[in-house]
This record gives structure tokens, C-alpha cells and sequence, in this order.
């Protein structure tokens, strides 16, 4: 029978009834032997040994001794562990899980028929997410569960026996995209090392960001074997690319060559973030990377405090170890690390002048960290996953026969006990730690998720000091998962201001983002808003269009009210058009009182008074009608102007063809048998004659308005910015009728005027009456192409004045003539100068 070998492993050990394993980075160095492939290798073994793997395995040793001193928890139970050193290498890793986890170490062989507890119960460790990846994929053959307090990576499905006392890496992404949002900064640079926590917290950070609408300037991967041509590279794109903020996904093995490049290339003004993987590294607080290094903020696993652990640190002996189990040379190779010296010197140690060590040193007389408990992270996670696995085991303990949780109601016994009965209960363990942190897992096996924020403030003595700015905490209401003092944070600026890290600056409000082809999308140009559109938010991805009835401001980022424009009442042009209706008016009033009082003179009423009064009323009614066509359109003003102006000037008109009418037949009586016309044209015909020519209009009027009544109307077409409010005619054939049926009286009475015009002066009012036609009729004519190519007011304007200029004619050419012989020459207003100047002409 061939003797199975077994694997050197540097480790310490603990009996009891119940075992534990660990597996720490005690050291960071693996030499592999020769391979001759003629005679058995010789063992590898580990150099370069790290004080801070050693505290977080004399952590879990610590918490074992604290648990078998609790009487309330694993009463009458005796929690035994054995710790490895894994070497920051996967094959020792390999071979350490494969160890604890099948027994094959001499220290844990089973029986010949492999019955009993198994060699371990859990495993705490490995910290880094490839080893610990590798550890859980074997584990998984035995079930036996994992408690890694700082692995990173998330695949419940493959690793159901997996658990971890820190957040997952999608935590810690979106921790750190929250911390970015909160800064402004959408233009980072993004590092990351080439194992599976740097591949998969890239991949997740990229996607987060640009979710997030962030973007990554450039991604480059740490090389494993710090090639320097490779290292200058990756820094000569930092040092050219515009982005001032960098993340960085490693640890402080993959940096630091990469730092060191940094400080070569002289690559200042940066912002560095780093991940809870180097964040609390004091590798970095060197006055020679400070310059560089200074300001960096990173997400840091939660600070814990576990009181007594001091005490315990201070107190270890190399010679007091558990069972002094030749197994313990992890405490041998610290102690020996830490004094300088060689407890079991080789041969000529003494000879070439080495120290030999007692065993009996005091670690208080010698400057170390081991007692420094000031900041514990990775140490304070190892306790929670310790105490973890004894709730588990307690929890199983308590269970009573034919309540079990298993089928048939069964319990799980201690002697023979299997994994997955242990990782049901782990899955439901939930405690409070002395510190106060509640302790429990969610469906993926991850712990409550918590991360402080620190800050590296450079002194002024050059020293580094390490100040928590904040606190991420993923069980805090919505939006209020990030709490972070701005104030406290040290920024390695002249400004001592946080940089600006964009590749485009935000488009203000009134602009919209424009994408660069080919570009990330956080680069993009601002484009201003066109006419009558707006953006009111900040980088805006489109403007939207206002209102009809608004328009953009001259900024672009608010829609305001459109200006309106009609003819108004307190414009000038309004005030002058108004002045002159109301003037008019004035005159036909006074004209009127001047026909009344002189009613009984010669001169009236040769002029036919009861058709002059008529008339000076029609010609008042068209002055006041123009006031309609001034003031906001209304339905009652757009339906009320056309009708009363072409009713008072059908009116007006048929008042004055009446008397061209009445002073042709008048002259006809002057000759022989004539007075038969005038029998038949005598005062009742007369108003008979204009009611019914004013009937007429209006019933065009009626039917205009009862087809298609003019209404008020909102005009935008004039101008993008303005409202002309204006009256739609409705039925251009009903406005073309009116004006026709207007025009057709005025030509009659020109054209009756014309024959008229030679009659003797003493009755030759036809004379004024062809020349008021005259003027009537030119005005008319020209304001129809003037009307059609006016706009929005300007076209009422142009009607007013084509009212106002009509009237004005028609009033001034026939009652002109008459007050000035009323009123300026008296003497002509008697009968017999009328009757003599007849003669004389005769």
C-alpha cells in the first residue's frame, strides 16, 4: 500500500470538538522549488511575511477563544480551528482548502471508513476573489460552507455554499457611482488588475456608469508582470486624456508599479478613487507618493471594534501556542519577523552575528503594528464570520427531535453532522455584534451592506492621516444611501477645490445636447434651441416646442405668453385714428345744430333739410362706426363693424343719390310742363326711395352674418412671436357684396351728379355731389389692393381711414359750401339772392 503524501503548509492549530479552518495571506511571496522530473520535488514554501494577514488569522483565533468563554453560546462545546497560510498564491490556496476540507493533513485523518464529523465544519478566508473562487468551486464537492469576509463575486447558483461578512463588488460599484453622481464627475479613467475582482468590478462599473450617464475615457488592465514598456503605456494615456478623476479596481501588489510610473512620468492633478482593496494600503503614505496620492477617496470595508483583541495581540508567545503543535510556526515565523531574530538558529547563525530568541520578548518594547486595533477592517470581518458560523452551529444545537427542519422532521446530530445541514442554518443566522452591527445574509449570502469613505489628507509635516468623510449604506432610505461631508475632504488642488472631471461641460438650459459621431456620449456639443422651442433643464437631449399661443424666451428655456397686436386704444396710431372718428362726429354734430337753427333759411331749404339732416345722421353713424374696427376683436365688434359700416354707408349714399335724384327733377320743374316729375318724386318717395335702398343692404347684412358671421380669429402667420388678433370676414362673397352694393349706389350718384353738372349755380348742388363721389370713389378703389396687402392691424387701419378719408370728403364737398354762406356770408342766404343770381344766369 502506497503511503499517501501530504502538503507542507504553514499554518497554526487548535484542538477541539469542533473545527474551523482559515486560510490567510500571512505571506506575499511563493518560491517553487526546481523540477528535475528524476526525484521528488522539494516543498515550495513563502517569503515575505505581512503582519496584517497575521492579526486577521490571530483575529479568528481570538474570536474562537472568546466563543469557547461565552456560556451562553456552544455550551459544553469546544470550538477548535486550524489556520493556513495561503501566500497570496492560488495553488497554495488550492491545496490548503483541498486539506480542511477532505482531512488529508495527519492532523485530521479519518477513520478507515471515512465516518464521523467531517475534518472542518466552515472555512473563514481566502480575501482574494480568485483564490477564494477556486476554494468555493472544491468546497462545493464536500458542501462544506465558506465565510469569506472580503471575496468578491456573485453567482449564488454556483457557490451555494458561500458566504461573506463585506458587500458584494455590485455594492461596491454603486457605491462608488453615487459618490461620482454626487461630485459631478462623468469623465473617469478606469484601472483595474487582471484577476476576477479587477475583471469583474470593471465589467460592472462600466455598465453602472453609463447607466448612470457617466462615462470611462479609457480602461486598462494592471499587467500582472509590471512590463515597464507596458506600465509607460498605460500612464501616457492617463497623463494625455482629459479626464482628472481615476478608479481603480486592484490591490496595492498591482499599483504600486504603476504609482511608481506615475511619480517617474510626473503626473500630478488627479483625483484618485480607490476600491475597498487598497484603500486603507499604508504602502501608499510615503512622502514621495504623497505629491501624487494625496486627496484619493476610496470606499473602505466598515471599521469595527472588538474589544480585548489588544490584549490578546500583545500577549501571543511562540512557546504558548495551543497543544505546541509543531504545526504553529506561523506565530514562530511572526515572532521571528517582528525581533530580528531566529528561535531555532540554523548551524553558523551565531557565528555570522544573528540574534537568538527567547521566546520571552516583550512585543510592547518593540514598534509593530500588532497591537494597533485602531482600524479594523478586514479584522473586524473575519470576527463577524467566526461568529457567523458558531450562531449556525448553536442554532442547529438547539434543534429538538421531530421539530428538525429536514425531512421527517429530523434534527442534525454533532457526530454526524454534514455541511449543507450547517449552511441551512448559516443561511438564517442573525446576531448582533458587541459593536452593534446586526449580522445576517440575504438570498446571494451577502451580509447588510455598509461601506465607510475615506479620505487621504496630506499634512503639512508631510505625514498621512486617514479621515472617514463618510458613510454608504445600502439599507438607508432611497436616496439617502450616501452620506459624505464635502467639508472635511482633503483636496490635493491649489484650489482646494474638487476638480472638474467632464469631456463636455453641461449644455444650459436653452440648449440640447448634440452626440459627436463616434464619441462617448458624454462628449457632445450644446446646440441653442431653435425659434419658438425650449430646453429648461440642464443637458437637455431635445427642445420642445411651445404653445401656439407662446413663444421661447430669448434664452430659449422658458416659453412665455406671445405678444398680441391689434389695433388698440392706447397705441398712437389707434389714438389718432380714434381722434379723428370722434372729431368727425363733432362736425356732424355741430353741422347738424348749425342746419337746425338756420332751418327756416333759403339755403337750407333749397338743399332739401329733411335729406341733409338724414344725411349729416348716416355720415355721424360712419364716423362712430370706425370705432368698432379699433380695441381687441370680439364676436359681437367683428359681426357689428361691417354691418353698421355698410349700413350707414348705403345710407349715406342713398341720401345723396336721392337728392342728385331730387335736384334733377326740380330743375325739370323750371321748364315748361316739367311739374308732373316732381309730383311723382315729392318727400314720401324720397325716404320711401332710401328705406328701400338700405333695406337692401341689409338684407345682404343678415344673410352675411346668418351664413358665415365674421368672426375673431388668431393670426400667427405674421410673425413666429406675436398673436394679431384680427376679424375674419367669414364669406368673402358676403364682404364683396356689401362693398359692390355700396359701390353700384356711389357710381349711380356720381354718374347722375355728371349729367347734373351744367344745371344754373343756384341749384347746382350736383357739382359737390360729383366731386364728394369722386373722392368717394377713389378712396374705395384704392383701399381694396391696400386692404389685401395690409397686415394683422395695419389692415383695419387702412378700412378706418378709407371711412374716415370718405366721410371727410362727402362732409366737407356738400355742407362746406353751405355753412359758409350760413355763417361767413348772410347776405347770399336770402331768397331773392338765390332767385336773382337765377335770373341773371337766365
Amino acid at each position: 500500500m502506497v503511503e499517501l503524501g501530504h502538503f507542507s503548509l504553514n499554518g497554526m492549530y487548535q484542538k477541539g470538538d469542533v473545527i474551523l479552518g482559515g486560510l490567510f495571506e500571512v505571506h506575499y511571496f511563493t518560491v517553487f522549488p526546481e523540477l528535475s522530473f528524476t526525484s521528488e520535488p522539494q516543498q515550495l514554501y513563502c517569503e515575505g511575511f505581512t503582519s496584517c494577514g497575521f492579526q486577521q488569522a490571530q483575529t479568528m483565533a481570538f474570536a474562537v477563544d472568546e466563543i469557547n468563554r461565552d456560556p451562553d453560546l456552544l455550551p459544553n462545546i469546544k470550538l477548535g480551528y486550524q489556520l493556513y497560510d495561503d501566500c497570496q498564491k492560488l495553488g497554495v490556496s488550492l491545496r490548503a482548502a483541498l486539506s480542511l476540507a477532505s482531512g488529508t493533513e495527519k492532523e485530521f485523518l479519518l477513520d478507515d471508513n471515512c465516518s464521523g464529523s467531517p475534518p472542518v465544519l466552515g472555512i473563514v478566508g481566502d480575501p482574494g476573489s480568485t483564490n477564494s473562487i477556486a476554494i468555493s468551486s472544491k468546497d462545493h464537492y464536500w458542501k462544506c460552507p465558506s465565510c469569506i469576509p472580503k471575496a468578491h463575486f456573485d453567482d449564488r447558483g454556483k457557490y451555494p455554499s458561500f458566504f461573506r461578512t463585506i458587500p458584494s463588488d455590485s455594492f461596491q460599484v454603486r457605491a462608488m457611482i453615487q459618490i461620482l453622481r454626487r461630485l459631478g464627475w462623468t469623465w473617469v479613467g478606469l484601472l483595474f488588475s487582471d484577476d476576477d475582482y479587477g475583471v469583474h468590478a470593471a465589467r460592472s462599473f462600466q455598465s453602472s456608469l453609463a447607466e448612470s450617464g457617466g462615462c470611462v475615457a479609457y480602461s486598462q488592465v494592471l499587467p500582472k508582470d509590471n512590463r515597464p514598456t507596458e506600465l509607460q503605456r498605460i500612464v501616457g494615456e492617463i497623463k494625455s486624456s482629459s479626464a482628472r478623476v481615476v478608479v481603480v479596481f486592484s490591490n496595492e501588489a498591482y499599483l504600486l508599479p504603476l504609482v511608481d510610473e506615475v511619480v517617474v512620468q510626473n503626473v500630478k492633478g488627479l483625483q484618485w478613487i480607490a476600491s475597498e482593496a487598497w484603500t486603507t494600503s499604508s504602502v501608499f503614505h510615503t512622502p514621495r507618493l504623497m505629491p501624487y496620492l494625496g486627496g484619493t477617496l476610496g470606499i473602505a470595508i466598515r471599521r469595527g471594534e472588538i474589544p480585548g483583541l489588544r490584549d490578546f495581540l500583545l500577549s501571543i508567545r511562540p512557546n504558548d501556542q495551543p497543544d505546541n503543535n509543531p504545526g504553529n510556526n506561523m506565530v514562530r515565523q511572526f515572532w521571528e519577523a517582528v525581533f530580528g531574530c531566529r528561535l531555532e538558529p540554523p548551524a553558523g547563525w551565531v557565528e555570522a552575528g544573528g540574534d537568538v530568541c527567547t521566546g520571552q520578548e516583550d512585543l510592547r518594547d518593540v514598534e509593530t503594528n500588532c497591537g494597533d486595533v485602531s482600524e479594523l477592517r478586514p479584522e473586524y470581518n473575519v470576527y463577524k464570520a467566526v461568529y457567523a458560523l458558531a450562531h449556525a452551529l448553536h442554532d442547529l444545537m438547539q434543534c429538538v427531535p421531530g421539530t428538525g427542519p429536514f425531512s421527517g422532521n429530523r434534527c442534525a446530530s454533532l457526530q454526524r453532522l454534514e455541511h449543507w445541514q450547517l449552511v441551512h442554518y448559516l443561511e438564517r443566522v442573525n446576531f448582533t455584534t458587541g459593536f452593534g452591527d446586526r449580522v445576517s445574509f440575504d438570498d446571494n449570502g451577502d451580509a447588510l451592506a455598509i461601506y465607510d469613505i475615506l479620505n487621504w489628507a496630506w499634512l503639512q509635516d508631510g505625514s498621512v492621516q486617514v479621515e472617514n468623510v463618510g458613510v454608504i449604506d445600502e439599507s438607508a432610505p432611497a436616496g439617502q444611501e450616501l452620506t459624505l461631508d464635502e467639508d472635511r475632504i482633503f483636496w490635493n488642488f491649489e484650489s482646494r477645490k474638487p476638480p472638474r472631471s467632464v469631456c463636455s461641460e453641461s449644455c444650459p438650459p436653452g440648449t440640447r445636447v448634440a452626440r459627436k459621431k463616434g464619441e462617448p456620449v458624454c462628449c457632445f456639443d450644446c446646440i441653442s434651441c431653435a425659434e419658438g422651442e425650449v430646453s429648461n433643464t440642464t443637458d437637455s437631449a431635445e427642445c420642445l416646442k411651445c404653445p401656439e399661443d407662446f413663444w421661447s424666451s430669448p434664452e430659449r428655456d422658458l416659453c412665455i405668453p406671445k405678444g398680441v397686436e391689434f389695433l388698440s386704444y392706447q397705441e398712437s396710431l389707434g389714438i389718432s385714428l380714434m381722434t379723428a372718428s370722434l372729431l368727425g362726429a363733432l362736425i356732424c354734430a355741430v353741422v347738424l345744430g348749425i342746419f337746425t337753427h338756420y332751418r327756416n333759411t333759403p339755403v337750407v331749404k333749397a338743399n332739401n333739410s329733411e335729406l341733409s339732416f338724414l344725411l349729416l345722421l348716416s355720415l355721424k353713424l360712419c364716423f362712430l362706426c370706425s370705432l368698432l374696427f379699433i380695441g381687441r376683436p370680439r364676436l359681437w365688434t367683428c359681426q357689428l363693424r361691417h354691418a353698421a359700416f355698410g349700413i350707414s354707408f348705403v345710407l349715406c349714399v342713398s341720401c345723396i343719390l336721392v337728392k342728385t335724384m331730387v335736384v334733377l327733377a326740380v330743375f325739370r320743374t323750371s321748364k315748361p310742363g316739367g311739374k308732373a316729375s316732381l309730383k311723382w318724386f315729392g318727400a314720401g318717395q324720397q325716404r320711401g326711395t332710401v328705406l328701400v335702398l338700405t333695406s337692401f343692404q341689409a338684407a345682404i347684412c343678415t344673410a352675411w352674418l346668418v351664413s358665415a358671421s365674421p368672426t375673431p380669429h388668431k393670426n400667427m402667420r405674421y410673425h413666429n412671436d406675436k398673436i394679431v388678433y384680427e376679424c375674419v370676414v367669414g364669406s368673402v362673397a358676403g364682404f364683396g357684396a356689401l362693398l359692390g352694393y355700396i359701390g353700384l349706389l356711389a357710381f349711380l350718384s356720381f354718374l347722375l351728379a355728371f349729367l347734373a353738372r351744367n344745371l344754373p349755380d343756384n341749384f347746382n348742388e350736383a357739382k359737390f355731389i360729383t366731386f364728394s363721389m369722386l373722392i368717394f370713389c377713389a378712396v374705395w378703389i384704392s383701399f381694396v389692393p391696400a386692404y389685401i396687402s395690409s397686415p394683422g392691424k395695419y389692415a383695419d387701419a387702412v378700412e378706418i381711414f378709407a371711412i374716415l378719408a370718405s366721410s371727410f370728403g362727402i362732409l366737407v364737398a356738400l355742407f362746406g359750401p353751405k355753412c359758409y354762406i350760413i355763417l361767413l356770408r348772410p347776405e347770399r342766404n336770402t331768397k331773392k339772392a338765390l332767385m336773382g343770381r337765377f335770373d341773371g344766369n337766365k
